[in-house]
This record gives structure tokens, sequence and C-alpha cells, in this order.
């Protein structure tokens, strides 16, 4: 990779924190000002950054349409849609769809809840791999080296007292995950939420994403979350058999 396309990426990469000033952007890079600046006209003049009044730069407009295409590419989210849509009416609760990719874990899709209560969630935001259900149902696939790989890689920051903060006790969490079919955040991310999360398999039996439900505690206990687990685990075999996965009993998957 050249040295310029690295810097330019790092800039877009930087500015998906917030507004940067040249100052912030050519301290982060840790090169002269006239350099980013350079990069930062060239991507002004294509809209991937632009400039506010106060001389400060953003994500441009030509990111967010990238994205959306990027999105519109991933098949498996256009697969799911439908079924989401129907469990989030049904259940009357937020349901997202997440994938692992690159060492993270992020939000596919959303479908938001009828509910005057929102959830600050949003499409393409990464979610920490040691305290949410999806997380949970897509670490739990992957080989044993691997899982242990990623366990003992993670930053264990404790949001909450129900957070798993040590490998040893996600490796648990993780191997009880795999036995049973589905994950639950019990309050682990977010004090006030409960999340419940199943596995979507594709054609080949690999969990390709996973699907949650996430409700805060004023609308419903743990237990009444729980209770919707059958409606997410029919709908996350629905969606595994729209992407070609055949269940086979006693193959150990569902």
């Amino acid at each position: 990779m050249s040295q310029s396309l690295a810097r330019a990426l790092r800039i877009l990469v930087g500015l998906e924190k917030g507004p940067r000033s040249l100052d912030d952007l050519a301290g982060e890079l840790g090169v002269h000002k006239t350099t980013v600046l350079r990069l930062l006209r060239t991507l002004e003049d294509e809209r991937f950054v632009y400039r506010d009044g106060l001389h400060r730069f953003h994500l441009g407009a030509r990111l967010f349409a990238l994205a959306d295409s990027a999105l519109a590419q991933r098949e498996i989210r256009a697969i799911a849609a439908p079924r989401l849509e129907r469990l989030s009416r049904s259940t009357g609760q937020t349901v997202h769809l997440g994938v692992y990719e690159g060492g993270e874990v992020f939000y596919l899709d959303k479908h938001d809840s009828g509910q005057s209560i929102q959830m600050y969630s949003r499409v393409g935001l990464r979610v920490p791999l040691h305290c949410t259900a999806l997380a949970k149902v897509l670490l739990a696939d992957l080989p044993e080296e691997r899982r242990r790989e990623v366990a003992r890689a993670i930053d264990y920051t404790r949001f909450t007292e129900n957070t798993i903060t040590d490998p040893a006790s996600l490796l648990v969490e993780l191997a009880r995950v795999a036995r049973q079919g589905y994950a639950v955040d019990d309050a682990e991310h977010e004090t006030f939420i409960t999340c419940v999360a199943a596995p979507v398999r594709d054609a080949s039996g690999r969990v390709a994403a996973a699907v949650s439900i996430s409700v805060p505690h004023v609308l419903l206990s743990r237990a009444e979350v729980l209770d919707l687990l059958p409606d997410l685990l029919t709908t996350a075999r629905t969606i595994s058999a729209d992407c070609g996965y055949t269940e086979i009993e006693g193959n150990g998957h569902g």
C-alpha cells in the first residue's frame, strides 16, 4: 500500500470518531500539516470529506453512498430483512442483525421497535466482543483454538457489574452458548437492557450472522425477554433455511 493511500485511509478512520481540525489530523498521523492538507483537498474533491465553517473536517457524502452500496451487496441482509421486520413487529422490540468480520462484530441491520424508547445502536456500529449476545453467538462458532486467541486479545472493559472481565470466564460462556444455541446479554453491556441472540447459518452450516432482540428493563423483565426466545429461534432458523442451510437431526446445530 502506498504511503499516501495509507495516510488518506487513516484520515478517514480518524474522522469516524468525529470532526477533526487540520492540526488534530496532523498530530494523529504524525506528519506535517501541508502533507495532510494535500490529502484532505483530494478527499474533498471526491466528496469523501467536507470542511465546515469552523474549518473542521467531517466524513463526506460519498462515503455514505458507498456504505449504502456495500450494505446492499450483503446478501444475507437482504434475505433476513423481511423476517427481522416481522419479528420486530410481532414482539414490539428492537431487532438487530450482526456479523463478525475482520476480528470485529458490527450491526449489519436494525429494525426499531414501535416503542417510545429507542436504542442508540445503528447500522455499522461495532459492539464489544465480551459482553453482547450478538458477539457471543458469533464467537461461539469459531474453532476452539481461535476462540482462545480471540478471548486472550480482548480488552475486557467493565461496563456493568455483570460484565465478563477475563478470558477464562468468556470461554466458559462461549462453550455454553455453543451447546444451547443462543446467547444472553444479562445487563452486561448496559445496565438497563437485556438481549437475547441466536445464530443464522449459511449453506455450509457456518454461523454467518446473528439475530438479536434487545429490550429495556422498563418494558420487559429478564424472564419476559427469555419468553421471546422461541420466536427468535424460529426466525433465525427460517433465515438460515432461506440462506440454503439444511438442518440435519443430530448435527449439533440449532
